[in-house]
């Protein structure tokens, strides 16, 4: 009698997908099929701007349309969705196929990827059937010919049982390592994803006890068809205790590679970090500079027990421009434009001039300015150099001047700055600043304008554990912002501070539901309100803050209706993110703020508004609309407001 256990094995075939299956090949099969677009079709975001089918199909020769039918026996239908998302022939069924000899190419690596795709399921006993035109893939010669277009392939699936975990052993230097905190327990998912995800876990926790060359030597996967379990032994070589190397570099142009490798910030002689390799990319990255960063570890320790290191970069352009668009029915019109240099001097130095002109079309502003003058005007010049204490610190050197003309009042100022970031951690950052702003300025509370020198020290931590910046689904973001100021024409003092977080969570496994919440508190203690600039005062509303109500249109205001601002400001938004397809998305949220005279919140006149927002994600972030009404307004507050933007509104 045939035993019931079966070892993973030799290559795979249409009958049960264990009798003879590539452990190491089959656990981590995958293919991504590629389609080469010609150059005369092209598409943005996945809608065809031009070009046709036919244009796409004429590079291929003798081509052959099939259709394709999938049909999982046991009537599963999330399994069989999950197969046709694994099966080539499903995928590339739009194009045909070149020729009899191509159609039968396909339909045998099929094979292998549905029983890739079973593996994950933790179904081993499995049967898939590939026939075409009514013959059995098996039974077809090589050089079958195929006609009558379009031709039928079937696929048939008994998935059979699904199978867990049974006698489970780690063998060698991982001996001592309990199989448990890797998600390896006897009666628990069998999924070839599952034992995979544990042998990278393995490894990386030997390698956080810098053992760079950890690495499993051996597997052994049993299944007993009987008991449908699933026996695993995974044997596991440690490898000593090292520390950082030589670093050297390759590809580099325009950069210095003594420079570069100093960026790396992976001192010799300090022991070997996992997590210090992946921040030491990321580093690299950030600067700029680089389109690829490759940071590899050698295959062998030198003979004084170091490891060395080999980075090989590709550099991006150097320069570069480009502009950008914002619009609301409130705020208006806003168009931005940028010129950048990114390494001027080969130590990834940047250069940056910029210019802004806003509130197009807005209409009001403070005073009786029209036309040219109710505009925003920015221009800048920004200077930047990394490394300057450390590889995790930058120098910048700002001057920029603004013309202004919001609500609130009217404000020409040009202001010089210079200070230093550094990043305490991968999600702390702290920096430092020195500042100098000349400005004139005028608003309700003083009519006829108001010049003010201020000299003021900037500081600001920030702590970032978002999964992803641009369209977060989990982790938060905190602020803590103090700037003491000295204004020496006027002899007064002052200090604004703010703190605000932002909190992410998916409420379901497949992240399409997401849950985002904002809040954001602020003060300005030290003296009168009248002495503050007005354009250093608290405001709320408008895109950025409470939706539905007007940029600067929540808080206090004159007789005539114009804000004045205010010394404490408190804000709130919640927002439930859903996405309706893999790149259409809708978003309800409701948004709540207020502004007070005082240097602590009162809280007696919260405004609250409340929308919906259209979000389309593309590669850069996700394209923004939102539109909002005031729910408790005043008197001449708008009845809507729409907004638009790239990324999340926070």
């Amino acid at each position: 009698m045939e035993s019931s256990k079966q070892r993973l094995r030799g290559g795979c075939r249409s009958g049960r997908v264990l009798a003879r299956a590539v452990a190491t090949a089959l656990f981590a099969c995958a293919a991504l099929p590629i389609a080469a677009h010609p150059a005369g079709a092209f598409e943005l975001f996945g809608f065809k701007l031009w070009g046709s089918s036919e244009e796409e199909d004429a590079d291929i020769a003798d081509p052959l349309r099939y259709t394709v039918t999938l049909t999982v026996s046991d009537g599963d239908k999330e399994l069989q969705e999950t197969l046709e998302k694994a099966s080539e022939l499903v995928a590339g069924q739009e194009r045909p196929v070149s020729g009899s000899l191509g159609l039968l190419s396909r339909a045998r690596s099929e094979r292998e990827l549905l029983i890739a795709a079973l593996y994950r399921q933790a179904r081993y006993d499995g049967v898939v059937r590939i026939s075409i035109a009514g013959q059995p893939l098996d039974d077809i010669a090589p050089d079958a010919v195929f006609t009558g277009e379009p031709v039928p392939v079937t696929i048939v699936v008994d998935p059979g049982a699904v199978f867990t975990l049974g006698d489970v052993a780690l063998k060698g230097d991982a001996a001592d390592l309990a199989p448990a905190r890797f998600g390896l327990i006897a009666g628990g998912p069998a999924g070839s994803g599952v034992i995979l995800k544990a042998e990278a876990d393995i490894v990386r926790a030997l390698r956080e006890e810098g053992r760079p060359l950890a690495r499993v030597t051996g597997r052994e996967i049993v299944a007993d068809h009987r008991t449908q379990t699933l026996d695993v032994t995974l044997s596991v070589a440690a490898g000593p205790i090292a520390t950082y190397g030589e670093t050297t570099v390759d590809g580099t142009e325009y950069m210095d590679p003594a420079f570069t490798a100093y960026m790396v910030g992976l001192e010799p002689g300090r022991t070997y970090s996992p997590d210090e390799m992946d921040e030491a990319r990321e580093r690299l990255l950030n600067l700029g500079v680089f389109s690829s960063v490759n940071l590899t570890e050698a295959d062998a320790l030198a003979s004084d027990g170091s490891l060395p290191l080999h980075l090989q970069v590709s550099e991006r352009k150097r320069r570069v421009f480009g502009g950008g668009a914002s619009y609301s029915t409130t705020d208006g019109l806003g168009l931005e434009g940028y010129w950048a240099h990114r390494n001027l001097f080969g130590h990834a130095e940047k250069l940056r001039i910029e210019g802004s002109i806003g509130r197009i079309g807005a209409g009001g502003g403070y005073g009786d300015n029209s036309g040219l003058k109710q505009l925003n005007y920015n221009a800048a010049i920004l200077f930047e150099k990394p490394g300057v204490i450390g590889p995790d610190s930058k120098f910048f050197a700002n001057v920029r001047t603004v013309y202004e003309n919001p609500d609130a009042y009217d404000r020409f100022s040009t202001r010089a700055s210079t200070g230093v970031q550094y990043e305490l951690s991968k999600r702390q950052s702290l920096s430092a600043e020195l500042a100098v702003e000349w400005e004139d300025v005028k608003d309700p509370l003083n009519p006829e304008g108001k010049t003010y020198l201020l000299v003021s020290t900037p500081l600001q931590y920030v702590f970032d554990n978002r999964d992803n910046p641009l369209d977060a689904r989990r982790g938060f973001r905190a602020l803590a912002y103090v700037e003491p100021t000295y204004d020496i024409l006027n002899s007064n003092t002052f200090v604004k501070m703010k703190a605000e977080g932002s909190a992410y969570r998916a409420i379901d496994n497949a992240e399409r539901f997401v849950l985002a919440a904002r809040a954001a508190l602020g003060s300005i203690v030290g003296t009168d309100l009248a002495d503050i600039p007005a354009d250093r005062r608290f405001y709320a509303g408008g895109g950025g803050s409470v939706r539905g109500y007007a940029y600067q249109g929540v808080g206090p205001k004159d007789a005539a209706g114009d804000p004045i601002g205010g010394r404490s400001l408190a804000e709130a938004s919640l927002e439930m993110r859903i996405g309706v397809t893999e790149t259409i998305g809708i978003v309800p949220f409701i948004d709540a703020g207020t502004v007070s005279e005082n240097e602590f919140p009162s809280f007696s006149d919260v405004k609250f508004g409340a929308g919906l927002g259209l979000r389309y994600l593309t590669p850069f972030g996700p394209l923004r609309i939102d539109a909002a009404v005031p729910l408790n307004p005043d008197p001449g507050d708008p009845d809507f407001g729409i907004y638009a933007g790239i990324g999340q509104a926070f």
